[in-house]
């Protein structure tokens, strides 16, 4: 099983397209999807609300047969997948302004907010894969986020009882850590790697793609 998670940045292209499908993964976590994208055997679920024209805040892709769920925040899709519900969340970033879908005046107040409303339905899945972009590291220097919004998103896997095979990768700017993530039942066997999200000598995207490969695990199948 190959899980991936990629922020497209609202774009899309041949070159998008032609990398989320090398990339072979069984499901996609995409996080700031522009409506015109279409993957070829893969069923795509978007959020119903919009984060900007004519892009979504988050979806899900499938080439497995995929039941659509109601969104359970704003910014954040879900599906299920055979037994397993898959959740792609985008998380307040550090200069995200205090109207909807963000509620607080604080960084942290606003990540609070979001992953308390996920939590809700995220903790009645019997299996869960959540993922996204997180805005935040989970370790070392933090860019995009704050050090008490990374301990909210931290708490929630931790009451999630997940892992987070992407956490030690690298994010595009040197020096930081990936924000972009998948969290995975804890104890699954997984091995993940990024994908450099360049064609061309040219950037699709300011995030990279992170693909988590699952090797064992009867919580996600």
């Amino acid at each position: 099983m190959r899980i991936g998670t990629w922020n497209l940045a609202g774009r899309w292209s041949d070159a998008h397209l032609g990398l989320l499908l090398e990339a072979d993964c069984d499901v996609w976590l995409l996080t700031e999807v522009n409506e015109r994208a279409s993957l070829p055997g893969y069923a795509l679920h978007l959020t119903q609300s919009r984060m900007a024209a004519r892009r979504r805040w988050a979806g899900i892709a499938s080439r497995l047969p995929m039941a659509s769920l109601p969104d359970p925040h704003p910014a954040s899709a879900a599906a299920q997948v055979g037994a397993t519900t898959y959740v792609s969340s985008v998380l307040p970033w550090k200069g995200c302004q205090s109207r909807a879908p963000w509620t607080g005046a604080k960084h942290a107040d606003k990540t609070a907010n979001a992953v308390d409303d996920l939590l809700l339905h995220l903790r009645v899945a019997d299996a869960l894969v959540w993922g996204g972009d997180w805005n935040h590291a989970l370790s070392g220097r933090e860019y995009a986020g704050s050090l008490a919004g990374r301990k909210v998103v931290l708490d929630a896997v931790d009451q999630l009882d997940l892992s987070v095979p992407t956490a030690d990768l690298p994010h595009p700017i040197d020096g930081l850590l990936s924000i972009d993530h998948v969290a995975v039942p804890h104890g699954t066997a997984t091995r993940a790697s990024r994908i450099p999200a360049e064609h061309d000598g040219k950037r699709l995207s300011d995030h990279d793609a992170y693909v988590v490969e699952v090797f064992t695990s009867s919580a996600v199948e």
